[in-house]
C-alpha cells in the first residue's frame, strides 16, 4: 500500500509505465562531502546518500508513491553499503510521510555495525528534506555449517485445490491497481483505466470459493489471499539481458541476491491492507488507509531467492522468471488498526520469508467496529 490512500471519492492522478524492475531500483551515489567517495565521517559513524533514478511508481489512479515501492528501495540503496556476499535477510520500517510520484527518492544509509555474519544499516528516505520512511536493514553472509531446520508444509495444491484448479500462475487475473470492488467496477464500467504495475507481474487468485463458507465469514483471521507473482524483465536492467552468459554467471554467483530480495520486498506490500478490509466484510466502507509500519524477514537465501530458471531458458530465448506466491491474512484488527501476514513461497514450497504490517484504517461508521 502507498504510505497513505484515500477513499472511493478520490481517483484523480497519474500512473507509470512498466519498467522492468532492476530499473525501477536504479540508484546513483551522491557526491555530499567531495571526500572518501561521497561519504560522511563523524568518529565511527559513516553515512552513505544515494538518489533514485527513477520518479517513485504509483497505486492506481493516485498521486502517492506505493509504499513498496520506497520500502523496498531503501533496501536496495543500503544494499550498495555493503561488501559482497551480504544478503538481506530483515527490513523493519515505519511510513511516516505520503510519498510524492514527482519527485525522486533520496537515501542516506548510516553504517550501524559491520560485523563478521552481520551487518546493520539505518536508512531514512527522503523528498525535498523531508523524511518519508525510515528503516533498520540487516544482512546476513551465508553460513556453511548448520545443523537444525525446520518450516511449514507447503500444501497449495491441497488446501487451496477448488480455487487454484489446476491452473498455471499465468491463467489467474493480473492484480488490480487497486483491490477494492469500487475500482473493479469503475475498470468495467470505463471509467478508470489499469495500468500495468512496474517491476513485477502479480496475479491475483480468486478466493471467492474458499473465504464464502461460512466458517470463514465467521472468522475473519481464516481469510486467505494468493498471489503469484515474477520479476519485470532482466536483472542486469533490460527488458532482457545484453550478454545472457554474463548475467547467468553474476547470477549463479549471487551478485543480484540483493536485487531479488528487494523484489519480494516491494511485492509483499501490493495491495495488502485490501486483505484486511475484505476479511472483515468492510471492503466499501473504508475511508482512508495507510501502511504504519512493515517487517520481512527472509529465512533463505540462495537459489530460493533468485527469480530467474535458468534451466528453463535456452541461449538466445525469451528468460523464464519464476512465478513465488504470497499466502496472505489478518490476524487482528481494532482501534482503528490492522494486522496483515503473508508468506512468501519459492516454486518449490521453500518458505522463503514471513511479513508483518501494522496499517492504520479508518471505516465511514467510525461508530461501528473493526
Amino acid at each position: 500500500m502507498p504510505p497513505s490512500a484515500s477513499g472511493p471519492d478520490d481517483q484523480e492522478g497519474i500512473g507509470n509505465s512498466p519498467l522492468p524492475f532492476a530499473k525501477l531500483m536504479a540508484v546513483e551515489r551522491v557526491d555530499i562531502s567531495g571526500v572518501n567517495n561521497g561519504a560522511i565521517e563523524n568518529g565511527a559513524e559513516k553515512v552513505e546518500v544515494f538518489r533514485a533514478l527513477e520518479l517513485p511508481c504509483a497505486n492506481g489512479h493516485t498521486n502517492m508513491a506505493f509504499g513498496g515501492h520506497v520500502y523496498a528501495q531503501s533496501a536496495y540503496a543500503a544494499s550498495k553499503t555493503v561488501e559482497k556476499g551480504y544478503v538481506i535477510h530483515n527490513i523493519s520500517g515505519t511510513f511516516i510521510l505520503p510519498g510524492r510520484i514527482d519527485v525522486p527518492f533520496v537515501y542516506s544509509v548510516r553504517h550501524i555495525r559491520d560485523g563478521g555474519v552481520y551487518c546493520l544499516r539505518a536508512v531514512d528516505a527522503r523528498q525535498e528534506g523531508e523524511v518519508c520512511f525510515s528503516c533498520l536493514c540487516s544482512f546476513k553472509r551465508s553460513e556453511a555449517r548448520y545443523n537444525y531446520s525446520h518450516q511449514p508444509a507447503a500444501e497449495f495444491e491441497k488446501r487451496y485445490r477448488f480455487v487454484l484448479q489446476g491452473k498455471r500462475p499465468e491463467d489467474h487475473p493480473v492484480a488490480p491497481s487497486i483491490d477494492a470492488p469500487w475500482w473493479e467496477e469503475g475498470v468495467k464500467q470505463g471509467d478508470l483505466a489499469e495500468r500495468e504495475f512496474p517491476g513485477v507481474e502479480v496475479r491475483k487468485v480468486d478466493m471467492k470459493r474458499y473465504n464464502e463458507t461460512e466458517d470463514v465469514r465467521k472468522n475473519p483471521h481464516k481469510y486467505r489471499q494468493l498471489q503469484f507473482y515474477r520479476l519485470r524483465g532482466s536483472p542486469d536492467g533490460g527488458e532482457s539481458p545484453e550478454d545472457e552468459d554474463e548475467v547467468k554467471s553474476k547470477d549463479r554467483a549471487g551478485e543480484y541476491d540483493n536485487l531479488y530480495a528487494c523484489a519480494h520486498l516491494y511485492t509483499s506490500d501490493k495491495n495488502s491492507i485490501f486483505v484486511i478490509t475484505k476479511a472483515l466484510g468492510r471492503a466499501n466502507t473504508w475511508v482512508t488507509m495507510a501502511s504504519l509500519s512493515h517487517t520481512v524477514v527472509f529465512h533463505e537465501h540462495g537459489e530460493p531467492l533468485r527469480m530467474i530458471d535458468w534451466d528453463s531458458a535456452r541461449q538466445g530465448q525469451e528468460l523464464r522468471q519464476k512465478w513465488f506466491v504470497q499466502e496472505a491474512w489478518t490476524s487482528r484488527s481494532g482501534e482503528n488498526r490492522g494486522l496483515h501476514e503473508s508468506r512468501l513461497w519459492s516454486p518449490d514450497g521453500t518458505l522463503l520469508a514471513t511479513t508483518l504490517q501494522d496499517s492504520m484504517i479508518r471505516m465511514r461508521n467510525l461508530r461501528e467496529k473493526l
